[in-house]
């Protein structure tokens, strides 16, 4: 359902940048029953708009613009009637509803700071890192996670970068990834096999890829992280697991501080990588037309506990796409060479 009970689905194409420098994007715009949803082309959700918060930029022009944001940064422009008449609708409602000053001021007023204070403490939280998580933009999200990986080269060295290996590293991330946003970085050491950072940075071990006399074990590890990395947002993780004073700062100032970093840094990557549903990695294999049972094994040389992953392979009888040429996988292999 929607906000408005006639619409059971609303939905319609705009086009949305996430600040004024931005250049603007085509999204699809989903009405909900108390916010506003913006998705790319891949039906990724990329901005939640709280409703009662969205203000026209533009009010009777064409087309319509709208932003959450009091100084009109974040700007979305839309041309669907429907839809501009559905926020329209919802805005004048809420301005309707919106209480004046009146005999019951003060009455309220201590009601009010128990209301206040309650939600601190359970709701503000959990509000708070899901609000920076959606507000936070996509330039933004890139450089924290290029400020982390900065981090994390103290502790495992510069990443490997051998000018052949690194095309033949691009060319894994399109054959696998297709045009996300983001690179994959192989590093010269670690106790991580793999991670994945904000703004769609995936690490790699060396070990993954000198180890092994195919594509397919790096290829699964890839796959693997782009699926934890789908499940939980990590901007969202590094949020929860730095506090909430973190959330707070990089709302108001749009920064994270370095101490912050480095100690998400250390926790990373000594950590154990969260586990994923047999389905869900099954289907990321599918739809990349890569082996699974590689990626079984290599997590688990006898196959006991990986074996959903070894029976169901959705390509053990061949049939799948050739992830990368012989001299490709070469060139990958000694990435670490110099």
């Amino acid at each position: 359902m929607t906000a408005l009970s006639q619409y059971q689905r609303l939905e319609s194409q705009g086009l949305w940048r996430d600040s004024p420098d931005a250049q603007r994007r085509e999204v699809i715009v989903s009405f909900g029953d108390a916010t506003l949803v913006i998705s790319d082309k891949n039906d990724r959700a990329i901005a939640h708009w709280s409703l009662p918060a969205i203000s026209r930029v533009n009010p009777a022009e064409r087309p319509a613009v709208f932003s959450p944001d009091l100084d009109g940064a974040e700007t979305l422009e839309l041309e669907d009637d429907v839809m501009i008449g559905a926020i329209e609708k919802v805005r004048t409602a809420i301005a309707k509803s919106r209480p004046q000053p009146g005999r019951l001021r003060l009455a309220m007023l201590g009601l009010s700071f128990s209301t206040v204070a309650a939600l601190a403490i359970f709701w503000l939280p959990d509000a708070l890192i899901q609000h920076t998580v959606s507000v936070v933009p996509t330039a933004k999200r890139a450089e924290i996670g290029q400020t982390l990986l900065s981090e994390i080269r103290r502790l495992t060295g510069a990443p490997c970068a051998a000018t052949l290996g690194q095309k033949s590293l691009q060319k894994l991330n399109t054959r696998l990834l297709g045009a996300r946003r983001g690179d994959l970085v192989v590093l010269a050491s670690g106790a991580r096999q793999s991670a994945h950072l904000p703004g769609g940075l995936i690490l790699l071990n060396r070990e993954l890829i000198e180890n092994y006399e195919e594509p397919d074990v790096v290829a699964g590890f890839v796959l693997a992280e782009a699926a934890r990395a789908k499940a939980v947002d990590p901007l969202e993780r590094l949020l929860r697991a730095s506090g909430l004073r973190t959330s707070f700062t990089l709302l108001t100032t749009g920064e994270v501080s370095e101490n912050t970093l480095v100690a998400y840094a250390q926790t990373l990557m000594t950590g154990r990588p969260d586990p994923i549903a047999n389905d869900v990695l099954l289907a990321a294999f599918a739809k990349a037309e890569v082996r699974s049972s590689p990626y079984g094994y290599a997590l688990d040389r006898t196959g006991e506990t990986t074996l959903p992953l070894i029976e169901a392979d959705p390509f053990q009888d061949g049939g799948q796409r050739q992830i990368m040429t012989d001299g490709e996988w070469v060139s990958l292999q000694g990435i670490c060479g110099g």
